[in-house]
């Protein structure tokens, strides 16, 4: 590592990491000589790193040419498919970040630099899902021919054995109505998936990962951090119904998440049916997630709002 400058690792990054275990100590112990080398490889000057950074190190970057761009390192194992690089190089920069280079083998990738997240410009919530929705029109498109992710049908699959287990190993935290819906709601996920109505998808499209685009002219946004699926376009809408749930807690959280639902079927065209049904899944697989990470406070809140939506059933006409 240069002597001149000590490698900043957010707290975060350094934790989950150190999860990673003898992997996660040696990424570590080599990231300051790896920064080294991609800077001088790749003509950069690497600066600060960002603090909202979890799975990878990602710090702002300066290239030769003056262009403000961002270095992101990821830690070894947590993507061993490399599917976030293989969605955004398919994206080729509409809808999503542009990679301007990468090394798949060192999990570095050189990115366009982004404004701030959607969730730090201060805008009223109606306003941030009409937001994601125009983005995620922008960015959906046909999979490439070559490129193999998840399927829709794996996912829904995957996401139920998920709330099974871990339902179970937790104490049954939550209803078992709400895991026989969910478990219902899956399988009717899992047998729609059709791949001429699929498309390569973001998978995790949230405030956080919404990033304003900072040239000139009308206001633009783009995605980062794509899980990458190819699935139903409601698997991506569905996002919106998971997040934000203490809004849902404000009133009667069955009521406001049919509003939530019906205007993310109308600003996307997509029939509020499958949006609910992976709300309802997302929403129950989060709030378990959360729950076996011990965030107890924040897992009531998406379980809860779970327990009200499995009391109705609904139909939508």
């Amino acid at each position: 590592m240069r002597k001149d400058r000590s490698l900043e690792i957010p707290e975060k990054v350094r934790r989950t990491a150190l999860a990673r275990g003898e992997d996660g100590l040696t990424w570590l112990a080599g990231l300051g000589e790896l920064v080294d080398e991609l800077e001088r490889e790749w003509d950069l000057s690497v600066g600060h790193a960002f603090s909202t950074g979890t799975e990878a190190f990602v710090a702002e970057a300066l290239s030769a040419d003056g262009r403000q761009t961002v270095l992101k390192i990821a830690i070894p194992g947590l993507d061993p498919s490399h599917r976030e690089l293989r969605t955004l190089l398919a994206a080729n920069g509409r809808g999503y970040v542009q990679v301007l280079r990468h090394n798949a083998g060192r999990g570095a990738m050189l990115l366009e630099r982004l404004g701030p997240q959607l969730h730090q410009l201060g805008l009223p919530l109606d306003a941030q899902i009409e937001i994601i929705c125009a983005t995620l029109r922008d960015a959906w498109r046909p999979l490439p021919e070559g490129l193999q992710l998840m399927s829709g049908g794996e996912k829904a699959s995957s996401l139920a054995a998920f709330i099974e287990t871990t339902w179970a190993a937790l104490g049954k935290p939550c209803s078992e109505r709400a895991i026989d819906k969910a478990r219902s709601f899956a399988e009717v996920r899992r047998q729609a998936f059709d791949p001429q109505n699929a498309v390569l998808a973001h998978g995790d499209a949230h405030a956080w990962n919404t990033l304003l685009v900072p040239a000139g002219g009308p206001q633009r946004f783009k995605l980062v951090d794509p899980d990458g699926l190819f699935i139903e376009r409601a698997y991506d809408l569905c996002i919106s119904m998971r997040e934000w749930p203490s809004e849902l807690l404000m009133g009667d959280p069955l009521e406001l998440g049919r509003r939530r639902c019906r205007q993310l079927a109308r600003l996307s065209g997509v029939g509020p049916e499958p949006i609910w049904q992976w709300g309802f899944i997302e929403s129950l697989s989060n709030g378990l997630l959360l729950k076996q990470k011990g965030l107890d406070k924040l897992a009531s809140e998406f379980l809860t709002v779970v327990s009200a939506w499995a009391i109705g059933d609904l139909l939508w006409t």
